[in-house]
Order: structure tokens, then sequence, then C-alpha cells
């Protein structure tokens, strides 16, 4: 198996996350006592986030390089980043690695050809929803005509996201409130939905929702996994 280099603390919760399903994909893969072989870089998200909230994103996108590159050093195989919105700087990761970087948009878009999708609603940070690194990749790259909430689901859901889940706080009210965004998307043309932000799926999942739910992380992971295992005797028949 090949080393799986984790860029993680943002939050520690998704790590977490990322963590958990990678060990048991893996157990579920290889069977037996079966784990992920991984390097882990986990930073104080707080020192993240205030960089995020100042627009400094190239300072943020710096200190990511240089942990890659450590974890590079290392031993692993591939970099990855377990959250969605520190991918607006996946540039500057790439800068200067000779291992791949695994993007989450690309595990994420794959997914939804597979259900064959074209008009998924995006759930996500603010930082997502309304910049466009992430969607444009998904529009321009495969095609998908992506739907966003307006200004005011916008900023419920990364409140949601920000406040309470990155805090580890699962809260009713929170997950009736996303499903009302979700239905009213869906009663707009909404197909599928994307849960772009990696604790959403802490809240909600495919039991919730009538549409498809394509789970980023879980794609993420999937995709990871595609690649540290592709050489292995037994991924074929495995996967």
């Amino acid at each position: 198996m090949k080393t799986i280099g984790l860029l993680g603390g943002m939050s520690w919760e998704s790590t977490a996350t990322y963590y958990r399903l990678i060990n048991q994909q893996t157990r579920l893969r290889l069977g037996g006592l079966h784990s992920a072989e991984l390097v882990l870089w986990s930073f104080d998200f707080s020192q993240i986030e205030l960089l995020l909230a100042h627009g400094e994103w190239e300072e943020a996108g710096n200190l990511l390089k240089q942990a890659a590159l450590k974890l590079e050093g290392a031993g692993a195989d591939c970099i990855v980043i377990c959250a969605n919105t520190m991918h607006k700087v996946a540039s500057y990761i790439q800068d200067g690695l000779t291992i791949p970087f695994i993007h989450i948009a690309e595990t994420t878009a794959n997914a939804i050809q597979k259900v064959k999708r074209r008009k998924p609603l995006l759930l996500a940070t603010r930082y997502i929803m309304e910049q466009d690194f992430y969607i444009r990749r998904l529009q321009d790259t495969y095609g998908l005509s992506v739907v966003i909430p307006d200004n005011g689901g916008q900023a419920v859901v990364h409140d949601i996201a920000y406040n309470e889940l990155c805090r580890g706080q699962i809260n009713e009210d929170s997950r009736r409130t996303l499903l009302q965004i979700v239905r009213k998307a869906q009663d707009q043309g909404a197909d599928s939905v994307i849960l772009g932000c990696t604790e959403l799926g802490l809240l909600v999942g495919q039991e919730d929702i009538s549409a498809p739910v394509i789970d980023s992380t879980t794609e993420h992971v999937r995709g990871i996994l595609d690649f540290a295992l592709k050489n292995e005797s037994e991924f074929e028949e495995l996967v």
C-alpha cells in the first residue's frame, strides 16, 4: 500500500472522519487486520481561520505547502487535504511536489457523473459558495450546472458548518434547516446534493434526502484508496 499524506486540522473533526473512513475502507478492501499507511500533519485551525478571515490565502497556502513538503519528506506517496475549503490553495501545495495531489473536486465530480446527474446543489462554506475556485472546476471541467443557496441560505449553511459542526455540536434544528434548503433547491430543479463541507456529513446524509447525495469526504476517501491500493494484486476484485 502506498503511504497517504494527510494535511489535517481544518477542522480536527473532519480529520478524524478522514482517518476513520480511510482505515475502515482499507480493512474492507484488504480484509483481516489491515489498516492504512499514512502520515498526518495537523494544523491549529484557529491559526488558519484567522488567515482566511483576513483574506490572507497566499500565506495560508504557503503554510500548507511547507507542511505538504514535510509529508513528502516523511515518505508520503500522495498528498490530501482533509477539508474542502482549503482546496482554494491547492495550486500552492502542488507547486514543488513530486508526488500526486488528490483533489476533492475531482473525486466529487466523478461521483456525480456516475449517478448521471447534471445539476447538483452545493452545500459548503461561504468561501466555496461565494468564490469560483471549486465551482468553476465542477462546471468547466465536468460540464455540471452547479446550484447554490441564496445569500441567506449560504449564511445559514456556513454558520452551521463553522459555528456548530467544527465545534463538535450536532443540532437537530440545524439538520431540519439544512433539509429545508435542500427541498427548496429541489423545487427549483436541483437533481442531486453535494455535501461540500467535510463536516456536513455529520448532520445529514442520503437517508434524509430523496435525491442522490454526494458526500465529498466519502468520495475523496474512495479516490485516495483507489490510488493507494491500485498496485495491489487483489485490488480489482475487492473494489
